[in-house]
This record gives C-alpha cells, sequence and structure tokens, in this order.
C-alpha cells in the first residue's frame, strides 16, 4: 500500500512541479528538511512519523508549492514571502499584508499544530507547509523588496541564459552545484554544539531580519543586466549552504518545542 501511495504522491508532484520554480528549488528545500530531521527529539520524530504515515520531512518539504496550480489553494500564494519596507525598521503586524506573508504563514502553522483542537488531516497540512515555509525563510530574496517582486525582476544572465537574482538564489547555483538533496545534507558545517546553539538563538523575526540584511546586501551586489558566473558562485555558494543548514536547525528547534509542549500537555 506504502509503494502505490508513493507513486501517487510522485506522480501528482511531477504534475504540478511545472507550475512554479520553487524556493530555494525542489533539491534546496529537501536538503533543509533532512537537515532538520538529524535535529529532531524523539518525541518530534513520533509525533510527525504519525502525522505523516511514515514519510520523512523531505517528502513533503515541497509540498507548499506542489499545490500552487490547484486554485483551491492559491490563497497561500502570499504566505512565501514578507516585504518589509527599506526604510522601516521593524516588523509591523498592523501594517501587514491583509492576505497574509512568511512571518503571518510560519505563526498559524505553528498555532495549528499546537491547537489540540485542529484535526489530524489539518495539522498534516500545516506541517507540510511550516517545513517548506521555514526554507522560504532562509532565501534571502524572500525578505526582499515588493517593488521588484523579491528579485524577481531584477534581470540577470546567469552563465549564457536569461534568468532573474530571485531565481539564481532559489535553483541556479543549487542546481549547478550538482548534488543530490541527500548529498547537500550531508555536506554542511561540521558545527559544535556551541555553534549549534547560536545558530537556534532568537525568535522568528530575528531570523526574518537576519535574512533581509542579508538581502540588502545582495541587492547592492548585482545590477540589472549582469552577466553571473562562476565567480558569483565562488562568492555566494557557501552562504547557500550555510542557509540551508541554518533552516534545517531552525526547524527542527521549532518542531521540537511544538511537540516538547505537546508531550507535556499529554
Amino acid at each position: 500500500m506504502k509503494n502505490i501511495l508513493f507513486t501517487a504522491a510522485f506522480l501528482l508532484v511531477s504534475v504540478f512541479s511545472f507550475a512554479s520554480e520553487g524556493d530555494w528549488g525542489k533539491t534546496g528545500h529537501r536538503a533543509t528538511a533532512e537537515i532538520a530531521e538529524k535535529h529532531l527529539t524523539e518525541n518530534a520524530k513520533e509525533a510527525i512519523d504519525e502525522l505523516l504515515g511514515g514519510y520523512g520531512l523531505a517528502f513533503v518539504a515541497n509540498y507548499a508549492d506542489d499545490i500552487k496550480s490547484d486554485p483551491e489553494y492559491r490563497k497561500y500564494g502570499p504566505w512565501h514571502y514578507v516585504n518589509i519596507s527599506p526604510e522601516a525598521d521593524k516588523y509591523k503586524i498592523e501594517e501587514a499584508s491583509k492576505k497574509g506573508d512568511l512571518v503571518q504563514a510560519i505563526r498559524k502553522c505553528v498555532a495549528a499544530l499546537k491547537d489540540k483542537e485542529t484535526s489530524k488531516e489539518q495539522k498534516e497540512f500545516y506541517l507540510k507547509m511550516l517545513v517548506h515555509f521555514v526554507g522560504d525563510l532562509h532565501q534571502p530574496f524572500h525578505t526582499g523588496h515588493a517593488e521588484d517582486k523579491g528579485g524577481n525582476d531584477i534581470q540577470v544572465r546567469w552563465f549564457n541564459d536569461g534568468s532573474n537574482i530571485h531565481r539564481v538564489w532559489d535553483s541556479e547555483m543549487i542546481n549547478f552545484y550538482q548534488m543530490s538533496y541527500t548529498e547537500l545534507a550531508i555536506n554542511t558545517k561540521d558545527l559544535s554544539k556551541k555553534e549549534i546553539k547560536e545558530i537556534k538563538k532568537g525568535k522568528l523575526l530575528d531570523w526574518v531580519y537576519e535574512s533581509r540584511e542579508m538581502a540588502e546586501d545582495l541587492y547592492a551586489g548585482v545590477q540589472n543586466g549582469e552577466k553571473l558566473g562562476y565567480s558569483y558562485m565562488y562568492e555566494h555558494m557557501p552562504t547557500v549552504l550555510n542557509q540551508l543548514q541554518k533552516g534545517g536547525i531552525r526547524l527542527a528547534k521549532i518542531l521540537n518545542e511544538i511537540y516538547a509542549e505537546e508531550s507535556s500537555d499529554s
């Protein structure tokens, strides 16, 4: 039965994959999810295993992109990013998009997973969405400028092909690196406990501001129409790998906190 379900899910993903190029690309999102698995507590692993029917986080990491082509789910499109004006110091919920954004999305997912009244079906949905959104948070241009759609309107040449700076960070560099998501997850920095603790520090908005600051630096380092290639890869691929690892560690932190609370309440 599990093989049948796997095949059906694979076909479903294949049908919908054209609808979005993906945020971090499919490989990047799966790498972040795979890294998160390594940092989960036993309580979190058991709860997630029950919700996902034995499938891992990497298997569902692109669900939030795969559903974009379904009209029923298009309302979740704005949940993939957050735009904070360059002139604004902080994120203010009263000034946030009424359609939702990445900050509201992650908060909504966490609240739904903690709520005892949320059905199992809904918890599965919000878990899948959360895995993806925490990945999105660590792609700097998902905290970029509204006026250029997070870098999507900044056209560049990627080697000899037309692209944009958002896509370069989403998928072009990762795809050019030619590693599978498991290879990316395995080949991460060997961090000390102190370094892992440092990555986990702070709350959601702290991580948003961190990505936003990174995005501002990246905006300053590229010009519309610029040709990017090996030198850009050499300079920025270590940051991409670092962000994938941070995303995985922080996703695990969020999930461990959710299911630690669930366990203590039971």
